[in-house]
């Protein structure tokens, strides 16, 4: 039983307060506690029976509907583990030896007399919560708060997880000190797709998984969720699977139109619109925001000779109006829908700079009879959209991706690629020939804003900005960091923007008509498979969407979960996870081969050769610069990273310029693999249940990451020895290049058959090759590439070009630990800056540096970085940004370049040990 303390302070004092005044400044005695004492301190022991739950019914925050639903959902926590559940308007009713939580919204009279008593605040902030404990003449108080509903709900929610993971439900209520939370991200939204006929029609249909996967997701602290139509392809060609690409006629037929699908029967039609209505009002009823996306206007097929679907009864004329009173009654038929998300570029099958189609479409949101947020894609953006959009008079919001299509290291890329960098005019590219539609903006003038928050960031903007986590580095394997998930909610909020969506696990599964009937997850072992699809992810979604909420949450949220599932061996799955996930998403920011996720697969990986060959196609990599080697690929951050050969080019020169180079990125895959490879021996040694689903599941997954983490590992180091060899013809570089990529297929190898028995031989990502298969396929490349490498040497002749130690030293480098020195500085950023005043900034170093530099650009993606050397006075240096580079709507970002010498260099601040932080200073315009 639950234990409870007794006070023994005097009971006319409460913390110094007469109880009479106690009760004249809380207004509690209408809750029937005014003869009460109350304190936190000095308690003996009795025992608590079960729970009583106050609500004052006058409270209009405590008793609204969502809030209730949290009361309901604590009360079954509570029930299921056998406690008495008992429900009262006023404290003095509730049972004698229960614990009383006390439900209230922030600015009641019962909170604020509680609060001010125990001398805590809640943040007056929305999504604000307190868990605040109160012990009274032996009777525990506990105060369930929030500044609104979903404060309250999420107060209430975590009593409810906490009872549901304990083994002593009652202990697990005793709150020794207060808990008070407050966002960290305002919009914290999962993205759930329909792309496949086969593999979507069942969950989407399934009305008893709703309920509990939008639970799960409040419990999680989402508050949004976009359940997105019509992402099922890019342009409208070869289509075959066309169910809810043009999604209107899917659900609904409107008036004064004959638009429909001639393959769909009307009471399917009716159907799709009951359970989008029910779906959205499940989740307004948990108090989220409910999203719906529609990211397809165009409604013919091209070049599509057998699609399941197909549109009937448009024409190019009332195209527009048709979508514009489509999208109306829509919203009016599901009047829980909160916002729509556009795609507003031409793969929504419209020519860009379409702006009175665009107007026209909006207008059918703002006549729905409510307020309804926009929200738009921001591939091709201009600021004649946003106007568009912002001349209805609703909220407009702007959602760039984040690490282009993949998810990166958890921070802001400190720049684009050059592939993003605009074109001359005259080379403006469109897709006119092939898709019927212009690309003249996200090909041509705005092509900056095709992979990041390119100029969106000005001061004083009038439309939010929502960075969007496509799902191309991992759609798979199960993934959950804390300490990379804290760096990345802070990244969310970078220059004042709204916060997150992610793409869930297994999005754009079976897309393009690639779906395949049977389980969602891909597991051909049958006793692997969850129930719902989701269910394998329950873990990633609790850390991620915890920590977007709060970026200091406590280990104790994901602890209680690991240790219901695995016991003893809780700390070591987290760290093993924890270490697993950092691998991919390294690789990607320092290795980009696409931006594009239907391209760039980092997971199951398709193998880009180190050798040149005539015989290979990789034209599909269509952003990798020519010739489309391993070698040339560029880093998704080329401000910080360097590319291999680029990177050998100045090894072999003695030079060095601070980036991180590819023997670090390979160096820190590696490590992470061995560090996770370690702490799974140690949880496969202290779990239970070892022989269930849900370790074994981990344990799979977390064992073909570390394969990932080695084979690339090994591969960057290969790419390097090779690049010496070809810049060199040194035979001792191309002998260890064939050995470290016989390492890295090794390692593949050994992954991919820990995959064999576990997982389909075809998972149905999209229809090319590259998209779909199993880990086995990909061998056959990595092997054919290995042998042209080894053809090479049995060719080899002549003599190295560079000398022997320059050779030897390089060889070195590339097949050892590298070592980046740290720069011991005192500097702390300015707060604000004032536009058209100099900058300044001042850096105070140990030991003064053969030079620094300092690098700058306003938090502007379509600019490109300034230089300065720093003026130097001991070993003090300062440096001013002229006034005619702060006139600007844009923040500033900065960081040095620190040489000690022709062939060391970094960067400051750079990544911290475990590469989760900003790696550079931003400046705010005032």
């Amino acid at each position: 039983m639950h234990k409870i303390i007794q006070n023994t302070e005097n009971k006319n004092s409460i913390q110094g307060i007469d109880r009479r005044q106690f009760v004249k400044i809380t207004g509690i005695a209408a809750l029937g506690i005014s003869s009460m004492g109350v304190s936190s301190m000095g308690f003996s022991e009795i025992k608590a029976n079960g729970v009583s739950i106050i609500i004052d019914p006058a409270d209009l925050i405590a008793s609204a509907p969502p809030s209730k639903w949290a009361v309901k959902e604590l009360e079954k926590s509570l029930t299921l583990k056998g406690i008495d559940v008992h429900k009262y308007e006023q404290l003095n009713q509730s049972e004698a030896n229960d614990i009383c939580i006390v439900v209230a919204g922030l600015n009641s009279s019962v909170a604020q007399g509680l609060l001010k008593t125990e001398k805590t605040t809640i943040p007056a902030v929305s999504e604000a919560l307190g868990l605040v404990p109160i012990n009274s003449e032996g009777k525990q108080i506990l105060l369930a708060c929030g500044y609104d509903e979903r404060g309250v709900i999420y107060s209430l929610l975590e009593l409810a997880d906490r009872v549901h993971f304990s083994t002593q439900p009652l202990d697990s209520l005793n709150i020794q000190k207060a808990i008070i939370e407050r966002p960290a991200n305002a919009i914290r939204s999962l993205n759930r797709l329909f792309v496949s006929d086969i593999e979507d029609k069942p969950w989407y249909n399934d009305k008893e998984m709703w309920p509990q996967y939008l639970t799960m997701l409040t419990t999680q602290r989402f508050n949004r969720f976009n359940l997105s139509f019509g992402i099922g392809y890019d342009w409208l060609q070869n289509v075959t699977d066309g169910y809810f690409l043009f999604a209107y006629p899917f659900l609904l037929s409107v008036p004064g139109y004959n638009v429909r699908v001639p393959q769909l029967p009307d009471a399917e039609r009716d159907n799709n619109l009951e359970m989008l209505k029910f779906i959205s009002d499940q989740t307004a009823a948990r108090g989220i925001e409910f999203q719906l996306g529609i990211w397809m206007h165009g409604y013919e097929w091209l070049r599509s000779p057998n699609p399941n679907y197909t549109i009937e009864g448009l024409t190019p004329e009332t195209q527009a109006p048709y979508c514009r009173d489509a999208v109306r009654e829509l919203l009016k038929a599901c009047p829980s829908i909160s916002g729509i998300t556009f795609r507003i570029h031409a793969e929504a099958g419209v020519s860009e700079g379409s702006y009175d189609f665009w107007r026209t479409v909006f207008k059918g949101v703002a006549t729905c009879g409510r307020k309804v947020n926009i929200d738009m894609h921001a591939k091709g953006i201009d600021q004649t959209m946003i106007d568009k959009a912002l001349e209805t008079g609703l909220t407009v919001t702007a959602s760039p991706k984040y690490w282009a299509e993949h998810m990166g290291m958890p921070y802001q890329q400190a720049d684009i690629r050059p592939q993003e960098i605009p074109p001359k005019q005259d080379k403006v590219i469109t897709d006119m020939v092939s898709n019927n539609v212009s690309t003249t903006l996200s090909s041509g003038s705005r092509k900056f804003m095709r992979y990041g928050y390119g100029d969106l960031l000005k001061k004083d903007r009038r439309y939010g900005v929502l960075y969007r986590i496509w799902p191309g580095t991992q759609r798979l394997l199960l993934w959950g960091d804390p300490v990379t998930a804290a760096a990345h909610a802070k990244a969310f909020s970078f220059c004042g923007s709204d916060g997150v969506e992610l793409m869930e696990p297994l999005s754009f599964k079976g897309r393009r008509g690639s779906g395949i009937a049977g389980d969602r997850c891909g597991y051909v072992d049958a006793s692997l498979k969850p129930r719902w699809d989701w269910e394998k992810y329950l873990y990633t979604l609790r850390v991620f969407g915890r920590k977007m909420y709060n970026p200091d949450a406590t280990s104790d949220i994901w602890q209680r979960y690991l240790k219901n599932q695995f016991g003893a061996g809780a700390e070591a799955t987290e760290l093993a996870l924890g270490n697993a996930t950092r691998i991919l998403p390294i690789v990607l920011t320092a290795h980009g081969t696409s931006a594009g996720n239907n391209t760039y697969w980092p997971e199951m990986y398709t193998n880009q050769p180190i050798v040149v060959s005539d015989d290979d196609d990789y034209s599909f990599l269509y952003d990798t610069p020519d010739p489309k080697i391993f070698g040339n690929v560029t880093p998704m951050d080329p401000q910080l990273f360097i590319g291999i050969n680029d990177f050998v080019k100045e090894l072999l020169k003695g030079q060095c310029n601070g980036k991180y180079t590819p023997i670090e990125y390979a160096q820190w895959i590696e490590d992470y693999a061995n560090e996770a490879g370690k702490n799974l021996i140690q949880a496969e040694a202290q779990a239970k249940e070892k022989n269930g689903p849900e370790f074994r599941r981990m344990a799979i997954d977390v064992s073909i990451q570390i394969g990932l983490g080695r084979f690339f590992g090994a591969k960057f180091r290969a790419g390097v020895l090779y690049a010496i060899y070809e810049q060199s013809n040194d035979r001792e570089a191309l002998e260890e290049a064939l050995k470290a990529y016989r390492r890295a297929i090794k390692y593949w190898s050994e992954l991919a058959d820990t995959a064999k028995s576990v997982y389909m031989p075809d998972i149905t990502i999209g229809r090319e090759v590259w998209l779909r298969g199993h880990w086995l396929d990909r061998l056959p490349a990595m092997a054919e590439d290995l042998s042209n490498m080894n053809k090479k040497l049995d060719v080899y002749s002549g003599n190295s070009t560079l000398s022997e130690n320059i050779i030897k030293e390089a060889i070195k480098k590339a097949m050892g630990k590298p070592v980046r020195n740290i720069v011991s500085c005192k500097h702390t950023p300015p707060n604000t800056f004032v536009a058209g005043q100099p900058l300044d900034v001042e850096f105070i170093f140990d030991k003064t540096p053969l030079s620094a530099v300092l690098y700058y650009r306003h938090v502007n993606q379509a600019e490109r970085y300034q230089k300065m050397d720093l003026n130097w006075k001991g070993k003090n240096a300062k440096a001013s940004i002229p006034g005619d580079y702060t006139d600007s709507p844009y923040s500033i970002g900065y960081y040095l370049e620190v040489r000690n010498s022709l062939d060391s260099a970094t960067i400051y601040p750079g990544f911290n040990s475990n590469q989760a932080n900003q790696p550079y200073f931003i400046v705010h315009n005032n």
